[in-house]
């Protein structure tokens, strides 16, 4: 009697032992094993690298960014799914694979995405209709009226007057008053009274005008 319950004192001990030992061994090969992923994104002249590009996992909620010249490092675990995302490229994805490696070192070349979208007229008014309606309630000015404002001799004098010489005008400028400076220094300068010439004109658009 004491044998059998000897015999099944043991069966009691090892049978929990051997589902604690099962367990551990289960979990043990249920566990992912940790790799730390580290790459260079580049665009798409393979030269130099993209800065603040997204590298994530969606599933695990981890994920880093690229520094100034492309360069990443975080942790993954094997079978994870990385999404590589940035502005302006499409998105890359890649599996970590199982291997025996615990640093993994990846190179990324990113394709430059392109959307096009659809021209968009801005117009102050909601519908077509608002806006023709507008159109002819203006009051558009007569041309004779704009020909009569652009001719007014008040502007004209004002606008020639504040108006700046242009190169033409200071060249011409300059020009005669060279000329002038010559001529004063090889003699006086000519008194148009002194010329008998002059008063032989005068004389006669006298005579004329009588």
């Amino acid at each position: 009697m004491k044998k059998v319950r000897g015999k099944y004192l043991w069966l009691v001990v090892l049978l929990p032992l051997c589902f604690l030992l099962s367990v551990s061994k289960s979990q043990a090969q249920g566990q992912k094993k940790v790799i730390q992923l580290s790459g260079i994104i580049l665009g798409e002249d393979s030269v130099s690298g993209v800065p603040g590009v997204h590298v994530y996992v969606p599933k695990a909620g981890r994920g880093t960014t690229t520094n100034r010249v492309g360069y990443f490092s975080m942790p993954t675990l094997v079978g994870d799914e990385i999404v590589i995302s940035a502005i302006g490229y499409q998105k890359q994805y890649y599996r970590v694979p199982d291997t025996d490696k615990e640093n993994l070192t990846i190179l990324v070349e990113l394709v430059s995405d392109t959307t096009y979208l659809e021209t968009v007229e801005i117009m102050p008014f909601p519908t077509e209709e608002i806006f023709k309606e507008a159109v002819l309630a203006l009051n558009l000015p007569v041309d004779t009226e704009v020909n009569d404002q652009n001719l007014n001799q008040q502007l004209l004098a004002l606008m020639l007057q504040t108006t700046p010489m242009d190169g033409a005008l200071n060249h011409r400028y300059y020009i005669d008053n060279w000329v002038q400076y010559q001529n004063d220094r090889f003699g006086p300068r000519p008194n148009p009274l002194l010329n008998p010439f002059n008063w032989a004109n005068f004389f006669k658009s006298l005579k004329n005008k009588q």
